[in-house]
């Protein structure tokens, strides 16, 4: 039975059972920032086992994609070494809330198990937890299984509750005894039965887990009966093909096996030239395809931190696997296709997602691939006999330089029983950190120390505050009194209208002023997160602590970076609806010039993409919808459906944006309806990282001017060509023909002049101890001339060593050619037009026959050409 067969008929049995089917959640958990990937059946239901959510179903099944390579649960290490450890697999799963139990639980299984996946019966053993008698009853009276194949696990892991046999959340909240369900091999494979002291041989292999979930242990350990308990079952999709398929491996079972069949043929046609089909190279391999895809499809790119830094991770070991193998271009991508073709019926989101998965892939490997020869040549060098331990500062230097993850270093290490001195680079790593802030150049607000009360922002509702106090002044960093005209200072005021630079909105300028002083705001800054450092300069008078001003924001700018901000949530919105699902929000800055939106996509955004986004936005602004601004409950907040980046640190309480069909949460200033922003145009779109696209847009009054801008452009150009606008294309495509034409004929002409010259040059050729030595200076030819030239005078001369140079302006072209038969006698055109350019303030190289080089110093090219007769003479 095929593993697409055995998830289809898993699934139905348990609809025929009265469970709704429900699809995967992602391997990115979305709503439950205590996860890195979903690593379990249960995660999606975690808020319905905690009475924090009701579903309008009792009882569920699913078969759910996992991840478990960090944190608690990581498998990545034993990944290609043994027989059942992944980074993917897929989780097939059973769920009652609240409705059946023990009983029920246990006879499905059963059923399932022996009557419709046909395993003997005598062939199966189970565990239950050494105090529960019920499931223990169950098995042995109910189902009639003899006492000898079932096994009571108590507490074997170093405390009360601490046991295989009873699954807890954490340590509070739901948990329960669970029951296990293990396939005996037969004898013939080494191994004893669960809670012997062989249980970890491959003889005995457990494929189901029923956890019963009757308890919730509060956080002084008393557990509590449950008033509705719970089942959740997990069952490995893997393990179970594995005994439906009688092989000992997931490995070999049929989704393995097209992958393994797929990941050797790319090694090999990436240059491992047959690779041995059973290594353990290509198991990590096949593992990691499934791992690296189903996190792009999930909107994950390869980085340096968090989930991406993992995918990074597990992409780069793979790799490191296929050139270990023998690969030297790449090859990791072009599995994808048949990725596909395993399990995009099962998963229609890795079928839609197929290009970009592949792209991203590539990319990364063509990225990896430019380092990995170098890097690899110095740990292979470092990993010496009978060393013990890598230096941690060859292990950082690898990462810093090369792209190794010290994972990755540590991968290869331990291949040679070599441990990585993790100290040692954490230490290095550290070092590095503070000299990049060293140099790195902070604003006044970094370390300054407050203590007083904190600022009351009204600046969502108004642009003046008539009675700001000053509770504190600060030059220079330090605390000081007050400060005088002419002073650079920070004040910090009780009341504020200025916004303080947050969320990627630029602070607010303005001023402040009372009857004797005035103090331009040239920025606004936080010096904690609820105290406003307004940056600027005295221009009359002094402030000092306790004076009394009225603020006022600058109305114009913070209207223009309220139209940008407004405008990028939109962007925002748009991007997503344009380029896909994948698209998050990697860093933004709106200023009063323009919106700068940094996000995931692998790929530049077309100029029809563009298009695209720019007509939703504007359609946006002209429908003129109301703005609103709400302040709520986190956890209403996401059931509402506002978009809220993943990773960042909220509050209890979030300031969610409605504008138009965008909603996210945002604590920055908007516009009170849509039409406020004018007219949106995206000037600039470009990389700024591997898989991270940055977009520039402007707004209202900045955008007509850009786009008057544009038009004055197109009317002095066409001006230029003598056209009109409206003809500018026209008139430009002619031109550009006619200068194709015309480099043409100059290209023709060139090659005329250097046959005529090459003929002319026969004569200067002189003799050197039997070989034919030409050095001439050709007036005005480039280095393609050159090139040509030396090509016609070795076919004409047909046995002598040559240089040409020539002068164009304050730089020197160069070209040498050495005939086949000087060749043979050690003459190489490389190592004579390095000679000459050295002697003109250049340097070059090329091959034995013919090179090419420049220099700086046109004066020393006579010299340089006469000193050619030495150079062969010596070479004689």
């Amino acid at each position: 039975m095929k593993a697409a067969e055995i998830r289809s008929t898993f699934l139905k049995f348990f609809e025929s059972k009265g469970h709704q089917i429900v699809a995967s959640s992602p391997v990115v958990p979305g709503d439950d920032p205590t996860l890195l990937f979903t690593n379990a059946g249960m995660n999606q239901f975690k808020d319905v086992f905690l009475g924090f959510d009701k579903r309008a179903y009792s009882r569920a099944t699913t078969s759910q994609k996992c991840i478990r390579a960090g944190g608690k649960h990581n498998d990545l290490d034993n990944v290609g070494y043994t027989a059942r450890h992944h980074t993917f697999f897929e989780m097939l799963g059973n769920f009652s809330f609240g409705d059946y139990f023990k009983e029920d639980a246990i006879a499905y299984a059963w059923e399932l198990l022996t009557e419709h996946f046909h395993l003997p019966a005598e062939k199966l053993w189970v565990t239950v937890y050494a105090e529960d008698d019920e499931a223990y009853e169950i098995w042995n009276k109910k189902v009639g299984i003899p006492a000898e194949r079932i096994v009571r696990i108590g507490d074997n892991k170093g405390g009360r509750y601490l046991s295989d046999n009873f699954w807890m959340m954490g340590d509070t909240g739901p948990c329960g005894p669970c029951t296990e369900i293990f396939f005996d091999h037969g004898p013939e494979v080494a191994g004893g039965p669960p809670g012997s002291p062989d249980e970890n041989g491959d003889r005995y292999i457990e494929i189901w887990n029923n956890v019963f979930m009757q308890f919730n242990r509060t956080e002084d350990g008393v557990m509590h009966k449950l008033p509705k308990p719970s089942v959740d079952t997990g069952m490995g999709l893997e393990r179970l093909a594995a005994v439906l398929q009688h092989v000992h491996s997931n490995y070999s079972i049929d989704t393995f096996s097209a992958l393994l069949e797929a990941a050797k043929k790319a090694v090999d046609e990436a240059g491992a030239l047959d690779c041995d089909k059973d290594s353990a190279s290509l198991k990590v391999i096949a593992d990691h395809i499934r791992a690296c895809s189903f996190t792009i499809v999930d909107g994950i790119i390869p980085g340096n931190e968090g989930r991406g830094y993992v995918l990074r991770r597990i992409a780069r070991r793979a790799i490191r696997h296929g050139y270990k193998l023998g690969a030297r271009t790449t090859f990791f991508h072009k599995i994808v296709g048949e990725l596909v073709n395993q399990m995009g019926d099962a998963y229609p989101e890795l079928r839609q997602a197929q290009a970009r998965v592949t792209e991203v892939l590539r990319q990364e490997e063509e990225r990896f691939f430019q380092t990995i020869a170098n890097g690899m040549e110095i740990l292979e060098g470092a990993l010496t006999p009978g060393l013990k331990q890598l230096d941690g500062e060859l292990a950082f230097k690898l990462h810093d330089t090369f792209g190794f993850p010290v994972d990755l270093t540590a991968d290869v290490c331990r291949e040679r029983d070599v441990t990585v001195d993790q100290a040692g680079f954490d230490a290095a790593m550290a070092r590095q950190r503070t000299q990049a802030r060293a140099a790195g150049k902070f604003k006044m607000a970094q370390g300054l120390a407050y203590a007083g009360v904190p600022t009351a922002f009204h600046g969502y509702e108004h642009l003046v505050c008539e009675t700001s106090k000053v509770t504190a002044v600060y030059i220079d960093g330090v605390s000081v009194a007050s400060a005088k005209a002419g002073d650079d200072a920070v004040v910090v005021l009780d009341h504020t209208p200025f916004y303080a630079e947050s969320g990627g909105q630029a602070g607010d300028a303005g001023e402040l002023r009372n009857p004797s002083s005035r103090f331009a705001v040239e920025d606004t800054l936080k010096i904690q997160a609820d105290v406003f450092g307004h940056h600027g300069r005295v221009l009359e008078g002094a402030v000092a602590v306790g004076d009394v001003f009225t603020a006022k924001v600058d109305a114009e700018l913070r209207i223009k970076s309220v139209r940008n901000h407004s405008a990028t949530h939109l962007m925002h919105k748009a991007l997503r609806e344009v380029l896909g699902s994948h698209v998050q929000q990697k860093g933004s800055l709106v200023n009063a010039e323009r919106t700068r939106f940094d996000f995931a996509h692998n790929a530049p955004v077309t100029a029809e993409e563009i298009a695209k986004i720019e007509a939703i936005v504007n359609a946006e602004v002209l429908a003129n919808a109301a703005a609103s601004a709400e302040v709520m409950a986190l956890d209403d907040a996401q059931k509402s459906g506002a978009m809220m980046l993943f990773g960042e640190k909220y509050g209890e309480t979030v300031r969610v944006l409605t504008i138009g069909s965008s909603k996210e949460l945002c604590g920055g200033t908007h516009v009170k309806a849509s039409g406020d922003i004018g007219l949106f145009k995206i000037v600039s779109e470009g990389g700024v990282a591997a898989g991270v696209r940055r977009i520039e847009a402007v707004t209202g009054d900045n955008a007509l001017a850009y786009c008057q801008s544009l038009e004055n452009q197109v009317g002095r150009a066409a001006q230029a060509l003598k056209t009109a606008p409206a003809e500018l294309e026209t008139r430009l495509h002619a031109v550009l023909d006619q200068v194709k034409s015309l480099e043409k004929d100059l290209a023709a002409a060139k090659s005329r002049l250097a046959s005529a010259q090459s003929n002319e040059l026969l004569s200067q050729a002189v003799d050197v101890q039997g070989v034919k030595v030409l050095t001439a200076t050709l007036s005005g030819a480039d280095a393609k001339t050159l090139r040509e030239t030396i090509d016609k005078l070795r076919d004409k001369m047909q046995s002598a060593v040559i240089v040409l140079g020539a002068v164009d302006g304050d730089k020197v072209n160069l070209a040498a050619g050495v005939t086949a038969d000087h060749m043979a006698r050690g003459f190489k055109a490389g190592e004579l037009v390095n000679f000459v350019a050295q002697q003109c303030g250049g340097k070059g190289g090329g091959k034995a026959d013919l090179a090419m080089a420049g220099g700086t110093v046109p004066a020393a090219l006579p010299a340089a050409l006469a000193s050619v007769v030495g150079w062969v003479s010596a070479k004689l």
